[in-house]
């Protein structure tokens, strides 16, 4: 299985790994070690380069399988060397942008939550812009104009940003850990990874995140909607 570098350190940007396996039907390597985030709870897969003895190829995107982290490759011709070193970077601005997004969606989250014990019912994010659905029966002008305003004071109080890897029995002593409607982590997970926003927010994440809410940047809410009943949409929009 490959060791999860991001899980621990999402500022990391260059890496050293060995190539582990080869697809050349879908021109793609497996590392034993990665940087790159292969995507899942609505952030994209990270995308960069990996370099061996002096050749470049593009980094498409990461993709997770049973094996643990493929990296698909975007040049033609001859795949990297199996059982050789090779240097992976990250594209870092693309990578920072989704940072600052996901973390203002857990702001988002963590505001919705606090102030209207509203649940997650989805959400997907690009860099610099996000939505997330809530349980919401009605969502005015005017309570948008709220929540973006409360948000905003979430990112200027500069709440640090913290990662840890729990064993799943303990995770889930924690009140309020899911915030989604669902509970999207399977049963053969045993160890759940969480993301704490101190003083607001605490839930069970796979992605990438700053350390601290101030690097969010101020946050606009774009649109919102209403998808039902009580399914509302909010749209985030964050400055470059």
């Amino acid at each position: 299985m490959t060791e999860l570098l991001y899980q621990t350190d999402s500022y990391l940007q260059q890496f050293t790994a060995t190539i582990i396996a080869v697809d050349e039907q879908n021109h793609a390597v497996l590392l034993d070690r990665t940087a790159f985030y292969p995507g899942g709870g609505g952030q994209p897969a990270d995308s960069g380069w990996i370099q061996q003895a002096g050749y470049t190829w593009e980094v498409v995107r990461a993709r997770k399988g049973p094996e643990g982290i493929w990296h698909l490759l975007g040049s033609e011709g001859a795949l990297p060397t199996f059982g050789e070193p090779v240097q992976g970077r990250v594209d870092w601005p693309r990578r920072y942008q989704l940072m600052r997004t996901h973390t203002a969606m857990h702001i988002l989250c963590g505001v919705v939550f606090r102030d209207y014990g509203a649940l997650v019912t989805g959400g997907d994010m690009e860099p610099l812009n996000g939505r997330m659905d809530f349980e919401f029966e009605s969502l005015t002008k005017d309570l948008v104009q709220v929540i973006e305003d409360a948000v905003n004071r979430q990112v200027e109080a500069s709440h640090p940003v913290r990662v840890a890897i729990l064993p799943r029995q303990q995770a889930f002593q924690i009140p309020d850990l899911i915030r989604t409607k669902i509970n999207l982590l399977p049963p053969e997970i045993q160890e759940v990874r969480t993301v704490e926003i101190v003083g607001l927010d605490l839930q069970a994440d796979g992605g990438t995140h700053v350390r601290n809410t101030r690097e969010v940047g101020q946050v606009r809410v774009a649109d919102y909607k209403s998808k039902g009943k009580i399914n509302k949409r909010i749209y985030l929009a964050l400055l470059p």
